[in-house]
């Protein structure tokens, strides 16, 4: 469902804030992640979180105040993607993640951006469903246990995350179909 955007907002709120926010956190993340000691395994743990949490507060902030702005929108799931791509990519160099389970959340953030692209250009608007929301609530509690494993090694949470990772799949493209097919519905409607 879209929310309407008033033309009076400041283009900058506290919601924005935090997406922006949650965009500058992936620099030191990637720079703690490849420090690869135990403080800046626990500082990059700690930025992922911080990140993973303004992306609960700002959207639900937002549409409680009524600041959802054009900007805000686009940066959002720029954002999340920034945050959750990345990592994903990270833990891939070090093989913490298979290359193809990221390769199947790579290619569904394209198909789905690409169908929204389209319909946008032809005055559509595809929000985010339930489905996309809970495949990246999933995908956030998944790489915040793998990058506590990174510090704690055990045995027992390598294969909750693993399995964890299974269901990451699952919902990936349970809800990239969602979304793909939701959209060229209206598209040729």
């Amino acid at each position: 469902m879209a929310t309407k955007k008033t033309s009076n907002q400041k283009l900058i709120n506290g919601p924005t804030i935090l997406t922006l926010t949650r965009i500058i956190l992936v620099i030191p993340l990637i720079i703690l992640f490849f420090t690869n000691n135990i403080l800046a395994n626990v500082l990059t743990l700690l930025c992922f979180i911080v990140a993973s949490v303004t992306d609960f507060i700002d959207g639900r902030w937002a549409r409680k105040k009524k600041i959802v702005t054009d900007l805000g929108a686009f940066l959002d799931p720029l954002a999340d993607k920034m945050l959750v791509n990345l990592t994903f990519l990270l833990l891939v160099y070090v093989n913490l993640v298979p290359l193809w389970m990221f390769a199947v959340v790579l290619v569904r953030d394209f198909a789905v951006d690409g169908m929204r692209m389209m319909a946008a250009k032809n005055g559509i608007t595809v929000s985010a469903s339930i489905f996309g929301k809970a495949k990246t609530m999933l995908q956030m509690i998944t790489l915040t246990l793998i990058l506590l494993n990174r510090i704690l090694n055990w045995p027992i949470l390598s294969t909750i995350n693993f399995i964890l990772l299974i269901l990451v799949v699952i919902l990936t493209v349970f809800s990239g179909a969602d979304y793909l097919i939701k959209g060229f519905r209206r598209l040729i409607k």
